[in-house]
């Protein structure tokens, strides 16, 4: 089985190299999507031995995610692991994050730190979202995911294949697509990885962007829920 990780970057010179190298130990190919850095994070990233998709404009997380997941898809890639650049994500934890997607069990692994003990809980504001949205993919779904807004995450083909369409938010792709998938009968499943704090002023979630994110992600899940299916997995 073919595997890959997409790592999405924006000004990450510093930190980069050393994910690449990391996270190599355990996927066929690293590509790396430089979303439009203006510093060396696309050299750093190459020559730490990654394909790097270099985008000319930074066009936010969830764009620079789905270059990755069409990428992905023209090299048939079979499985597929994405982690941030940042360090939050421990690549040692990736084989147990692919495991159930290999051996399919499952379609999407979603990275939980609320399953291991010793992984950073984030601040109480923030766990407090995460019980909204938790609460909210209960209510359309009738699953319970433990930590919705996770971005180390791990999936087969046919989620690839979906998630690379153009139904794809550009910025914080989160418990929308969490939803979406579970609608569409893909096999989702949680697995305990350690996620660490971020780095100082890297927050996607400082200033005014946790109430953009709350609204947002709120009126996403509703377009979701009141969306018919375009796709699915087992019938």
């Amino acid at each position: 089985m073919k595997t890959a990780a997409i790592i999405p970057a924006y000004n990450e010179s510093q930190r980069v190299a050393q994910i690449v190298s990391a996270t190599s130990e355990y996927v066929d190919v690293v590509a790396v999507v430089d979303d439009g850095s203006t510093d060396s994070t696309a050299d750093e990233a190459q020559s730490a031995g990654a394909t790097v998709l270099k985008l000319p404009v930074n066009i936010g997380y969830g764009g620079a995610l789905q270059a990755g997941y069409r990428w992905a898809v023209s090299k048939g890639i079979e499985a597929l692991v994405q982690l941030d650049a940042d360090g939050q994500h421990d690549p040692h934890d990736i084989p147990a994050l692919l495991k159930p997607v290999i051996e399919d069990r499952c379609d999407l692994a979603l990275g939980s730190r609320f399953l291991k003990q010793d992984s950073w809980q984030a601040t109480f504001s923030r766990r407090l979202g995460m019980k909204f949205f938790s609460l909210l993919i209960r209510i359309f779904s009738g699953r319970r995911i433990a930590d919705p807004t996770t971005g180390f995450q791990a999936m087969n083909h046919r989620v690839i294949e979906r998630v690379a369409s153009g139904a794809y938010p550009d910025d914080f792709p989160d418990a929308d697509v969490i939803v979406m998938l579970h609608r569409e009968r893909f096999r989702i499943e949680e697995v305990g990885v350690v996620m660490k704090p971020p780095p100082a002023g890297k927050s996607m979630h400082s200033g005014l962007k946790p109430l953009y994110y709350i609204v947002k992600m709120t009126l996403a899940i509703l377009v979701v829920a009141m969306r018919r299916n375009e796709g699915g997995g087992d019938p």
